[in-house]
């Protein structure tokens, strides 16, 4: 799995540095472009960790990091030249998971990545249920879809579809398969409901980004591809 960092940091050389190191260490990233929309590029984007400086154009780092942390628990590791104990507990007030100064070691803020992405992930792992298709993942047993660090939550037949769609991912599945998996699991569903439930399902998919994976093959079934 390649974790998705967001760089919202508006000094283009440090931005570039960390970007180029976080690269090489195998991490996909992405450094703002919009510094008024950074909720619009966070939601778009769906990262798995936010690099968050505080001196920010229009708005300063507090206002984003409250603003991300209500619609998501990614990681934020807040980073700043600002070193008073109070501006470092507003930052975590706000929403904040970790605080580096500036200037800082390369090194340090990678173990910091590392270490923030093992605890706000590790569950995956140890999940012995969880399914994954790309950056899709479900967990059954918890009825939860996840992308980066965008969510939402299925119904239980969301799930069993999904489940089903993941396990056999890039073949067409027919309906009359998805209906007898439903079926096995004593709810009784008809095709008109097999449908109402996958229409569900990929609105509930584009609110994570991932609704182009579901796809519709028309006399057949449903693929994921």
């Amino acid at each position: 799995m390649v974790y998705k960092i967001m760089i919202i940091e508006d000094d283009p050389t440090i931005g570039d540095i960390i970007a180029q190191r976080l690269q090489k260490w195998g991490y996909h990233t992405y450094r703002v472009q919009d510094y008024q929309d950074i909720v619009g590029e966070f939601t778009r984007y769906c990262p798995h960790l936010v690099l968050l400086d505080l001196n920010l154009p229009y708005f300063d780092g507090y206002y984003w990091c409250s603003r991300i942390r209500q619609l998501s628990h990614v990681p934020i590791i807040v980073i700043s030249s600002r070193d008073s104990d109070s501006d470092k507990i507003r930052a975590i007030v706000q929403g904040g998971d970790d605080y580096l100064e500036k200037p800082f070691s390369v090194d340090l803020l990678i173990a910091k990545v590392q270490a923030c992405l093992r605890r706000a992930y590790s569950y995956q792992d140890q999940s012995l249920n969880v399914l994954q298709y790309k950056e899709l993942i479900l967990d059954p047993e918890r009825l939860l879809v996840v992308s980066g660090s965008c969510q939402v939550e299925l119904t239980p037949n969301e799930a069993k579809i999904l489940a089903v769609l993941i396990r056999n991912q890039e073949r067409t599945v027919s309906r009359a398969v998805l209906i007898k998996s439903l079926w096995d699991d004593e709810s009784f569903v008809d095709d008109n409901t097999l449908t109402v439930n996958v229409n569900r399902l990929r609105k509930k998919l584009s609110e994570i980004g991932c609704d182009q994976y579901l796809k519709t093959v028309k006399g057949e079934g449903y693929v994921l591809k």
